[in-house]
């Protein structure tokens, strides 16, 4: 169990963090670092995911009438992007140009996109710290492209209000829709520390109760949209993530319980 040292007002309160809600699903194998965390903290982690991603289908997608061999650059903010862009191009026979650009959150996306194209012969771009600031610097240094913008059914991008200060030519495409889960099950329980990953499953904690109260549950964000949605909805946040010290949300955990065991 870690101890960790919060600040309210001038003082400093102990808060004692021994289970996690991370509100996506477990992980598929043992490996991984959240439960080296767990293991090295005394931690109890729960894995539940607030939401899901349904893809459009080929009838869906034409209605919005883009021709996506009309762009000279994609931009990926997610794995979900990846798999549903390329799967609408199989299923519409779509080819992509061997002479496409690819701009993405962070490298472990621009990794993922090894399962579609033949990596190393594409031109590959990806923020150097994983946040959305970085990536729009090096969109700035490809003013030139067309860029197509994969977003989800809300829309919510902040790189589209960024392609659209600079005048760079976009159009943003819905690709997914995200549909709440039952979190009936997991909202029984009482947790020191809840961890969101995006927008959506903060409204889906919301959806199922309106009338939710933090009181002393501390909160965890990854990506700035997932942070703003959690202080839009009157909620403290604790965690940050990406952050320079901290490019993983499994990183920013161990450096705020590191900091409760000094």
């Amino acid at each position: 169990m870690a101890k960790v040292a919060q600040k309210k007002g001038a003082e400093k309160k102990e808060v004692k963090v021994s289970r996690i809600l991370i509100t996506q699903p477990r992980p598929e194998t043992d490996k991984s670092p959240y439960f080296d965390l767990a293991k090295k903290y005394g931690l109890e982690l729960d894995f539940h995911a607030f939401i899901r991603v349904e893809g459009l289908s080929g009838k869906e997608f034409r209605k919005q009438r883009v021709d996506i061999t009309e762009f000279t650059a994609i931009i990926f903010t997610s794995r979900n992007a990846v798999d549903h862009f390329f799967r609408i191009c199989e299923e519409l026979k779509v080819k992509v140009s061997q002479d496409m650009k690819y701009f993405c959150i962070t490298e472990a996306v621009a990794l993922y996109l090894q399962k579609f194209i033949l990596y190393r012969k594409r031109k590959v771009f990806f923020s150097a710290d994983g946040s959305t600031g970085g990536l729009q610097d090096v969109i700035s240094k490809h003013k030139g492209e067309k860029y197509l913008l994969p977003v989800s059914d809300n829309g919510k991008n902040d790189l589209a209000n960024h392609l659209e200060k600079h005048n760079i030519k976009y159009a943003d495409v819905t690709l997914y829709r995200m549909v709440s889960n039952d979190i009936a099950p997991v909202m029984k329980a009482e947790y020191d520390l809840m961890v969101f990953f995006s927008p959506n499953s903060v409204q889906a904690l919301f959806d199922f109760d309106p009338s939710f109260k933090q009181n002393g549950t501390m909160i965890g964000a990854f990506g700035p949209t997932t942070s703003k949605a959690i202080e839009d909805f009157g909620m403290r946040l604790d965690i940050k993530a990406p952050m320079p010290n901290a490019p993983s949300m499994v990183s920013a955990l161990e450096l705020f319980l590191a900091a409760g065991k000094k």
